[in-house]
């Protein structure tokens, strides 16, 4: 998640909880900073995947979040839960999806996306050639998470649905190289977000601490190596496998397809043009980009990296949507590829779009709000250090402890805010470099993994979105293909941990991924062979 994670922000979130609790409205309790503060997004969580319904488990586990917080006091429940939602809520991340599904419902209605999926059609020949594509672009966009689920969604969505590519696979791709490739990427919002986390006194910069730990973050090398095998192989298990079977059939949703069926009856231009979606996504890009630097240029940067790490990434991303959004007027409207009224109707239809995954956002925001109210990140934090005795392991453990806290509470932004200071406090005035980098590579990758799996993760949320896919079935898909990575990553930290050396980590847990992979897959066809013949 983005900067609402960031604990410096979430010290002045709360004041108004300090005062209430001076003015005795709410009283200290004794589920604040324990472990019942993991109850309330675990709860959600568990509701999520058995109902398979999201929307009233995130309510159930805010109520439940809230009901602690106050001592089990209904009314100052009541008050805590909607304290707590307004004091959550991201209005800058709003406005940008907003504006996002206003450019998706123009890319759309000018027939820019469909002419580029016809042009995508002739020089795409295959399905392989399809999720490489979006698999490229994927990791093409690096600068922002939310902007890469939601642009690469757009764009590849008509050339996967050519090729029968389930919407469950297409989130799986898009997710799989959003925080990945950001959490490796030196210029990006998540290099700047890191790069804010590391004391001064580690003994080594935060930027050159994030890019030490870019071959060691395991997690985030080995998705988008998995990525690249199952799309080249086109292997598929578990439940994917069978989603992939019902797109073959015609049926890309499986399920969910009707949250998305006002996008389906729009009304496409016929003299669209590939350079009406190529212009719109190249102005979204490049002005996002030109705006990342300006603000950071703006908080005292005096060269582009450092531009970078002091970057106001909300805001420069509203900035380039809504350029973009004037760029389409002056692109569209003149040559009448549609009306003015079409233009300004598609802003109330880019938020009905929305919809889905803003109440996702909204209930998953007030649920990491309750957390923080509870202290969850303290009580992590104080069990982190009472357990570091055997040092070799400390990565390891490091990096399990992330996927879980990541996991129950849908932040990896926050979890690094958490983690890094502990991971680095280790290891004090640099002693023992190398294992203070594997430690916070360790934290790092921990973090993507719990937000990469996690029902409520921002990130998961606005993959599901790109893709208009149904949001629990990218969860419960996306959770079996990342649950093969996050195991081996607990090997390869072992192996870090004892030798040191990046290579020999990378190489050793790249060989385990694809010896599982290339097993799983003789498995799973040899299986497939014999059910054919039984039949």
């Amino acid at each position: 998640m983005h900067a609402l994670s960031e604990l410096r922000k979430l010290k002045g979130k709360f004041d108004m909880y300090t005062i209430r609790k001076k003015r005795g409205f709410f009283m200290e309790t004794m589920f604040i900073g324990t472990w019942w503060a993991l109850v309330p997004p675990l709860l959600a969580i568990i509701l999520a995947l058995v109902t398979k319904e999201v929307y009233s488990s995130l309510f159930i586990g805010v109520a439940a979040g809230a009901l602690l917080y106050t001592g089990f006091r209904p009314w100052d429940s009541f008050v805590a839960f909607f304290d707590i939602m307004k004091n959550s809520i991201n209005l800058n991340i709003l406005i940008f999806d907003v504006l996002l599904g206003m450019i998706i419902v123009l890319l759309s209605k000018s027939g820019g996306s469909a002419a580029y999926g016809n042009w995508a059609g002739k020089k795409i020949k295959s399905k392989r050639s399809a999720l490489l594509a979006t698999t490229g672009l994927g990791i093409l966009i690096f600068v922002d998470d939310y902007f890469n689920c939601l642009t690469v969604g757009s764009v590849m969505r008509p050339v996967t649905d050519r090729y029968k590519v389930s919407r469950a696979k297409l989130a799986y791709i898009i997710d799989a190289t959003a925080a990945p490739v950001c959490i490796i990427a030196p210029v990006s919002s998540w290099a700047a977000a890191v790069n804010s986390y590391v004391p001064t006194d580690a003994g080594i910069s935060g930027f050159q601490l994030f890019l030490r730990t870019i071959p060691y973050n395991l997690y985030a090398i080995l998705t988008i190596a998995m990525v690249l095998y199952i799309s080249i192989t086109g292997f598929d298990f578990g439940l994917m496998k069978k989603h992939e079977e019902n797109a073959a059939k015609g049926d890309l949703f499986t399920s969910g397809a009707e949250e998305f069926e006002q996008v389906k009856k729009e009304e496409i231009s016929p003299k669209g043009r590939v350079t009406d979606l190529i212009l719109p996504v190249l102005v979204l890009i490049f002005s996002a980009i030109g705006a990342m630097i300006y603000t950071g240029f703006l908080g005292g940067a005096t060269d582009i990296v450092a531009a970078f790490a002091n970057c106001d990434a909300e805001t420069s991303l509203i900035f380039a949507t809504l350029l973009t959004v004037f760029f389409m007027l002056a692109l569209y409207i003149p040559r009448r590829i549609i009306t003015f009224k079409s233009y300004m109707d598609s802003l109330v239809e880019g938020f009905k779009m929305m919809i889905p995954a803003v109440t996702i956002l909204v209930f998953a925001w007030t649920l990491k709000g309750m957390g923080d109210a509870l202290q969850i990140g303290d009580f992590v934090g104080n069990l982190v250090k009472s357990d570091t005795s055997a040092s070799v392991i400390i990565p390891a453990i490091m990096y399990v402890i992330a996927v879980f806290l990541s996991f129950s509470t849908g932040t990896s932004w926050g979890t690094f805010a958490i983690l890094v200071p502990i991971a680095t406090a280790m290891f004090p005035g640099g002693n023992n470099l190398e294992m203070m980098i594997i430690s916070v590579a360790a934290v790092l990758a921990g973090a993507v993994c719990g937000d990469h799996v996690s029902p409520i993760s921002d990130t998961t949320v606005m993959s599901s979105a790109g893709a208009q896919s149904n949001h629990i079935n990218h969860v419960t898909t996306q959770m079996q293909y990342a649950a093969i990575v996050a195991v081996i990553c607990i090997l390869g930290y072992i192996i870090a941990g004892l030798v040191q050396i990046w290579w020999i980590a990378l190489g050793l847990s790249l060989a385990i991924l694809f010896v599982v992979l290339t097993f799983m897959r003789k498995y799973v066809e040899g299986k497939t062979k014999k059910v054919e013949l039984d039949d």
